[in-house]
């Protein structure tokens, strides 16, 4: 009986096979490889930064005064011009009237001391008075005149300190924090506001000193100013990943690295139309660094082994060989650029890379199968 079961058995597999039934073979499948290529890619360079009108100014009052109003909130848009704060100007009033009664009496001791010295000299030409009577009226009449520009500079000054009484906006801005209330006294040290100017915004930030160094490494001779324009534009992104619409220009450097940072400060000015930007925002300047012919993987490709980077290159038989390389991330997530350890027609394993063994074959031959 046994016997005879075996034989039915391979009896029924040899009808399979002359019927062209195809039985389940055990087959490899090759990793994903690619050739390594130049290409053009630009690389985000990131840099910390944080937003400043470029006309915030600070409002103190320029006299003392009960501060009588306030006639802005805290966040409004504001003009040039518009008033912001009212400060008591009765006694501004009252100095102002005083300094103009005084002109009113200098002058009329003016004109006083003017007649006295022309009738002198007409008696001192006919020979009735002296010279010292003569010389006198005219010193008095001098002195006279000299009372009335006093006096005028009094009025002028009376008539500052009265404008000073009411505060308006030194440039188109945005109102900020209002640490004071009315019936307050104020005086000259007392700080009331800022008007943030923020039709063009400034976004403050730090570049190495190596990065600002490119443009002379590259056989420039103008000036640090002029390296700046070569600089494309810059992108501001918001703390939550928001892209602000307008691109900036770097507009300034200064000219001192700082010793303890080897950085130097920058200014990126963007524009405002819609006033969507803040003093005192915090976020990321990007700055597009243009590679032009250079050797990009992808990220997968790149197998991190202690302290080296590995890429596995494909072999004329196949297998695979562990090769150290030295990479720039793109910062786009999914590429690295490659700077050393590979050469332009390298084949080398993607993905996958993570399970391959040095000396593995990773490429093998497309089988195919007849089928009746």
């Amino acid at each position: 009986m046994q016997p005879m079961k075996w034989a039915c058995l391979l009896g029924l597999v040899v009808g399979l096979v002359s019927c062209g039934v195809d039985i389940p073979q055990e087959t490899k499948s090759s990793y994903e490889t690619m050739t390594v290529e130049k290409q053009d890619i630009t690389v985000p360079i990131k840099f910390s930064a944080k937003l400043k009108g470029q006309a915030d100014v600070n409002i103190s009052p320029q006299v003392s005064g009960q501060l009588m109003k306030i006639c802005v909130s805290e966040g409004q848009q504001v003009k040039k011009g518009a008033t912001l704060f009212v400060i008591d100007s009765r006694n501004a009033q009252l100095e102002l009237e005083a300094a103009q009664a005084n002109l009113l009496a200098a002058e009329a001791s003016a004109n006083s001391a003017k007649l006295e010295y022309e009738s002198n000299k007409n008696l001192f030409e006919k020979k009735i008075v002296s010279r010292y009577m003569l010389d006198n009226s005219e010193n008095s009449y001098k002195q006279a005149q000299a009372a009335v520009s006093q006096a005028q500079a009094a009025v002028s000054r009376a008539q500052v300190n009265l404008g000073f009484c009411t505060i308006t906006s030194p440039v188109d801005g945005i109102i900020g924090e209002i640490p004071v209330s009315e019936g307050l006294q104020v005086n000259p040290g007392t700080h009331l506001t800022i008007v943030s100017g923020n039709t063009l915004m400034d976004a403050e930030f730090s570049i190495p000193e190596s990065i600002l160094e490119m443009a002379f490494a590259a056989g420039y001779e103008g000036t640090m100013e002029d390296a700046l324009k070569l600089y494309p534009d810059v992108t501001f992104v918001m703390k939550n990943g928001t892209e602000y619409t307008h691109k900036g220009r770097i507009a300034s450097a200064t000219g001192v690295v700082n010793a303890a940072t080897g950085t130097i400060a920058c200014k990126a000015t963007f524009p405002n139309p819609e006033g969507l930007l803040y003093s005192g925002i915090q976020g990321t300047i990007i700055l597009p660094d243009d590679n032009k012919d250079v050797m990009v993987i992808p990220q997968i490709a790149v197998v991190r082994l202690q302290d080296k980077s590995l890429v596995y290159k494909v072999k004329e038989d196949s297998t695979a060989s562990a090769v150290a390389v030295t990479t720039v991330d793109v910062g786009n997530g999914k590429d690295f650029i490659v700077t050393s350890g590979l050469n332009v027609g390298d084949k080398i394993v993607t993905v996958g890379a993570n399970n391959v063994q040095d000396g593995e074959k990773v490429l093998f031959p497309a089988t195919t199968q007849n089928k009746k």
